[in-house]
């Protein structure tokens, strides 16, 4: 059996203000996953509700989740450390995969956590979703191993140069804060597999027409890269 995967992360904020984060259903749309509404699988209200309140235990600062994975938040120097623990993985190849992207999935919630409680406490999120080839530009940032957690970087993005800093790096995912949109949020995730990209922008503080001015920019500047993009998702949340 493999080691059991644990996410850690320390926020520069004192503990009751990570666990409201977590705790208020409100506060979670806004940096749980992306927002999207009705459709087979549901919604991200009702998402929210069934991993962190359906069948849960919560004792001090800690959540126990009901697929067996732990929410554990510490007070440490320069704010919370907040540890995500996975549940032991089963030997079943066929499970495999399944477990790997879902710890994928915590990897990016749990920076995007950190990002809503750092940057945008309060602010209503809107989200962007692409999957597909990326871009050559933003591939050239994808694939470039030197920036670390907290270097600037600076890209064509969108029709446009914008910069920031990498927000945090794993094995398989890159976060970059774009300063030009408003303090924004790029999570990209590449599957080693199928070499297919995920791009998840979060949008804080932007109304509806500027909102709308970025998502239809990064959609056309994505599919003016001549690949074919496999699914397409672009929803806003509602306001809180």
């Amino acid at each position: 059996m493999s080691e059991t995967p644990r996410i850690r992360v320390t926020i520069a904020a004192p503990v009751s203000e990570v666990w409201s984060a977590l705790r208020d259903k409100d506060r979670i749309r806004h940096w749980h996953g992306w927002v999207f509404d009705g459709g087979p699988d549901g919604s991200l209200d009702q998402e929210i509700d069934l991993i962190y309140f359906t069948d849960v235990t919560v004792g001090e600062h800690r959540i126990d989740l009901n697929g067996g994975d732990t929410i554990d938040l510490e007070q440490v120097e320069g704010g919370t450390r907040v540890t995500l623990t996975r549940a032991a993985p089963e030997d079943d190849p066929d499970w495999a995969r399944y477990y790997d992207e879902i710890t994928e999935g915590w990897i990016t919630f749990i920076h995007q956590l950190q990002f809503a409680v750092e940057r945008h406490p309060r602010a209503a999120r809107r989200t962007v979703l692409l999957r597909g080839k990326a871009p050559s530009a933003l591939a050239a940032i994808s694939d470039d191993p030197r920036p670390l957690a907290g270097a600037p970087y600076e890209g064509s993005l969108a029709g446009g140069i914008a910069g920031g800093r990498v927000w945090f790096r794993s094995d398989h995912q890159l976060g970059l804060t774009v300063s030009e949109w408003n303090d924004a949020l790029l999570v990209l995730h590449r599957d080693g597999a199928s070499d297919e990209v995920m791009a998840l922008l979060s949008l804080y503080g932007v109304d509806e027409d500027r909102f709308s001015e970025l998502r239809d920019r990064w959609g056309a500047w994505w599919h003016s890269s001549d690949a074919e993009t496999v699914d397409e998702r672009a929803q806003s949340s509602k306001e809180p």
